[in-house]
C-alpha cells in the first residue's frame, strides 16, 4: 500500500485535543509508511510547500498524537437555531419573500447547517463564490486558507428576484412546502452558469450528472446569505440514525476513546477488496503507533446519479458487511455523508476530504479516479484515474490532512480472495466492476468465493432482480402501446 504523510504529520500533529502515545519501539525507517513517503514521487511537491522537511532528521521515537483535529476555521459552524427561539424565528419567516428549495438545495441546507463546510455560514455570497470558483480555497479575516473546491450555491429565477426586491431577509421553503429556514443580509449576483459549469468540471459536455440535474434547470440568479435552520434536518427515509453531524462524530470518536481516525468515502456497495484496504489501513496505523484507530465508513448520502446503487441498498450492504465480521464494529463507525454528488473528479475530491477534517478524521483514504466517471460522450474516463490523489497531496488548505493512497484491489484467481493487484501477475487477476456484478446477476451466477461476503451479495441480488422486473413491466407495457 503506497502512503503520502503530509507535512502535518512530520510535524507530529499540533493539534487542540492532543493525546500522545508513543511508537511502541518502531523507529522511522523500519516503518512503511515512512519508507513509502521517502520514495513516494509526490515528496518534491511537498518539500516546495514546507521546505523545512528537507532537512528534517527523525529521531528513534516519536509522539503519536490525536486525531480529533481543529475543524476549517476553528470552531465547528452549526445553524440549528436554538429550541428557545424556534417560534419567533418561523414568525419572522412566514412574513419574509420565499424562496423555494430544490431536494438538492435542501441538500446543501443540511450540509451547511451542521458544520461540513465549515467555516462557511450560508450560501456563499459572491466573494466567497468567487473566490471558490477561481481558487478552490476562501480566505478568512485572519489570512489564513481554508479548501473550499465547489461552490456552495443557492439559485434563483427571474420571477423569484423580482419578489425579493429590496429585502433583506428570505424564508427556505422545503420541496415539500415547509419553511425550514431563512437566509439572512442576502446578496443576489448573476449566475454564470456556463462559467461553473467549465471551472467546476473542466468540461461544457453535455449530460453531466449534476449539471443535468440541478444546475441546467436552476435560474439566473444566485443568492447568498447567513442560513438559519429551525430544526435539524430529516428525510424520515428509515435511514436517520445513520446521518451523524460532524459534532456528533467527533463525540463518537472520544467514547471510543479514538487516537486516530481513518475516513473511507465509497457510493458502491463494499466488497472485499475495500475491506482489505480498510483493514490493511488500520494495522499500518497499529505499526505506526497508534493504540485505537477508528474506520469512519462513510457512504455519500446525497443527490447520485441514475445507475448508482441507491443509498438504502447500500446501507442494508454495508450492515451485512459489519454483521458478517469483514470489518470489526467495535472499530468502525458507519455514518452517512449528505453531500449531493458531483462527479467533478479532482475538484470534488477536495471537498470530500475537507468535509471529513470538520468532522475530526486526521486521514483519509483515496484510490483510484476519486469523484470521477466515465466521459458522458466517449468512451474513456472524464479525469485522468492518479490526478485525485495527486491534487490531494498539493491542495491548498488541506495541509493538516493526511492522504492515504491506496494500492488497486482485484481477484486474484490463484489465490481465490481479494488482493493487492500485482502488475506482474496480471492475467490471474479478475477486475468485476458494477456492470459485471449486474451480468451475473442477469446469467443467475455468483461472483467468485471470496469477492464479497454472501449475506451482502444477496442484498444486491434482490436489487437487481427488482431492476429487472422494473425492465420487465415497461416493455411490456411499450408492447401493449405499440399493439
Amino acid at each position: 500500500m503506497s502512503l503520502l504523510i503530509r507535512s502535518s504529520y512530520v510535524s507530529q500533529f499540533h493539534t487542540r485535543n492532543s493525546k500522545p502515545s508513543s511508537f511502541s519501539d518502531q523507529t522511522p525507517s523500519k516503518s512503511p509508511f515512512f519508507s513509502s513517503f521517502n520514495h513516494n514521487p509526490l515528496i518534491n511537491l511537498v518539500y516546495k510547500r514546507n521546505p523545512r522537511m528537507q532537512s528534517l532528521s527523525f529521531p528513534s521515537s516519536m509522539t503519536v498524537k490525536s486525531s480529533l483535529i481543529d475543524p476549517d476555521g476553528g470552531e465547528l459552524v452549526e445553524l440549528v437555531v436554538p429550541d428557545s427561539e424556534i417560534e419567533l424565528k418561523k414568525k419572522e419567516a412566514e412574513s419574509m419573500p420565499k424562496v423555494k428549495l430544490t431536494k438538492i438545495d435542501l441538500e446543501w441546507v443540511h450540509v451547511i447547517s451542521e458544520g461540513w463546510a465549515s467555516p462557511l455560514k450560508g450560501f456563499m455570497r459572491e466573494d466567497e463564490y468567487l473566490q471558490s470558483l477561481h481558487f478552490n480555497s476562501l480566505r478568512l479575516k485572519d489570512g489564513s486558507l481554508v479548501n473550499m473546491s465547489l461552490p456552495i450555491v443557492l439559485a434563483i429565477d427571474d420571477q423569484t428576484k423580482e419578489q425579493i426586491g429590496v429585502s433583506k431577509n428570505v424564508a427556505l421553503v422545503s420541496p415539500q412546502g415547509d419553511i425550514v429556514g431563512s437566509l439572512r443580509s442576502v446578496e443576489i449576483y448573476k449566475h454564470n452558469k456556463e462559467e461553473r459549469i467549465a471551472r467546476t468540471w473542466g468540461t461544457t459536455s453535455p449530460a453531466l450528472p449534476y449539471v443535468e440535474e440541478h444546475i441546467t434547470p436552476s435560474g439566473n440568479w444566485l443568492i447568498g446569505g447567513d442560513l438559519e435552520v429551525f430544526q435539524p434536518v430529516k428525510y424520515n427515509d428509515g435511514l436517520d440514525h445513520y446521518r451523524l453531524s460532524p459534532k456528533q462524530l467527533r463525540k463518537e470518536f472520544d467514547n471510543r476513546k479514538a487516537d486516530a481516525v481513518f475516513a473511507f468515502q465509497l457510493r458502491n456497495p463494499v466488497h472485499n477488496g475495500h475491506a482489505l484496504l480498510m483493514n490493511d489501513t488500520r494495522k499500518r496505523l497499529l505499526e505506526m503507533g497508534y493504540k485505537n484507530p477508528i474506520l469512519l465508513l462513510h457512504p455519500l448520502g446525497g443527490f447520485t446519479k441514475a445507475d448508482d446503487v441507491p443509498l438504502d441498498v447500500r446501507m442494508e450492504q454495508h450492515s451485512k458487511v459489519l454483521e458478517d465480521g469483514v470489518l470489526d464494529p467495535e472499530t468502525t463507525i458507519v455514518s452517512i455523508f449528505p453531500s449531493p454528488m458531483h462527479y467533478a473528479g479532482p475538484t470534488e475530491v477536495q471537498w470530500h476530504a475537507k468535509a471529513r477534517i470538520n468532522a475530526g478524521a486526521n486521514f483519509y483514504i483515496v484510490g483510484r479516479d476519486p469523484a470521477g466517471m466515465g466521459h458522458p460522450t466517449e468512451k474513456r474516463d472524464l479525469y485522468d484515474p492518479d490526478h485525485g490523489k495527486k491534487v490531494l497531496s498539493m491542495a491548498p488548505g488541506l495541509e493538516k490532512l493526511n492522504i492515504l493512497p491506496f494500492r488497486v484491489a482485484a481477484y486474484d484467481t490463484v489465490e481465490k480472495k481479494m488482493a493487492f493487484f500485482d502488475p506482474t501477475r496480471a492475467k490471474e487477476f479478475l477486475f468485476i466492476s458494477g456492470t459485471k456484478m449486474r451480468t451475473y446477476r442477469r446469467t443467475g451466477e455468483s461472483p467468485p468465493d471470496g469477492f464479497m461476503c454472501p449475506s451482502g451479495w444477496n442484498v444486491l441480488v434482490k436489487y437487481y432482480e427488482s431492476l429487472q422486473e422494473s425492465d420487465d413491466s415497461s416493455k411490456q407495457q411499450q408492447a401493449v402501446v405499440s399493439a
